[in-house]
């Protein structure tokens, strides 16, 4: 018997927030394989995707993660680099976007997972997937 999936472990792995078994998506992250999501759970056959255009609301959280990351890089170039002068406008501006394009692959991941865990009340862990 295996012991309740923690809702964190659940999170980090991509995995599905009813079960906390199934993937939510196939190819990896970083790779040649392009990652997709899932349309159902293939331990618990939940939805993944609850209803037509239910991911565009994930855009949101992306937009959120986004300029979190845009600052943090500012930080970091600022901390580097000093204030932001006419001589280190393109080090911020390349910092900046190739921190964007980077995170990208992650963005696209964890702004859907942020949003069937922590922002879809609909979708509830049953813990007797675990047994």
């Amino acid at each position: 018997m295996r012991g309740q999936t923690s809702k964190l472990y659940a999170i980090v792995h991509c995995k599905c927030p009813h079960c906390r078994r199934g993937d939510i998506f196939t190819g990896s992250m970083y790779g040649w394989n392009i990652q997709h999501t899932k349309e159902i759970c293939g331990h618990c056959a939940q939805r993944i995707e609850i209803e037509p255009g239910y991911f565009y609301a994930a855009m949101y959280v992306s937009y959120a993660m986004n300029v979190i990351e845009m600052l943090v890089a500012s930080l970091i170039t600022y901390l580097i680099f000093g204030p932001l002068t006419d001589a280190t406008f393109w080090h911020y501006l390349i910092v900046i976007f190739t921190g964007c394009f980077v995170l990208y692959p992650f963005n696209y991941r964890y702004s859907r997972i942020i949003l069937l865990h922590v922002l879809s009340p609909n979708i509830k862990y049953k813990p007797y997937y675990d047994k």
